[in-house]
């Protein structure tokens, strides 16, 4: 399954998100408001989007509405408040991934 991680800058939620589960799931990561963003090929490539907070799911019914309805996103409800690889962070990605899988 390809599962695409989406955060506002992808530096500390999402790429930690795509580090650890990447044994468990095909993944990539990606941010809404930094210098790359988040791009159509990536949405269309991902069979489940996990972002970090509901509103990141509604930037993305707004860049891409062809393919809102047709992804199943999800969000994990953990905020912006760690660091890359935080043992806190791991721990609530975990425990939130697990529970939808």
């Amino acid at each position: 399954m390809n599962v695409l991680f989406i955060c506002n800058q992808n530096q500390n939620r999402s790429k930690t998100a795509e580090d650890i589960f990447k044994n468990k799931f095909d993944t990539k990561s990606a941010g809404l408001y930094n210098g790359k963003p988040v791009t159509e090929k990536q949405v269309s490539w991902a069979d489940t989007i996990m972002v970090m907070e509901d509103i990141q799911r509604t930037e993305i019914s707004k860049r891409f509405p062809q393919h809102y309805m047709q992804k199943r996103i999800l969000s994990l409800e953990i905020p912006d408040i760690y660091t890359f690889n935080q043992p806190e962070l791991i721990k609530a990605l975990k425990s939130k991934v697990n529970k939808l899988f």
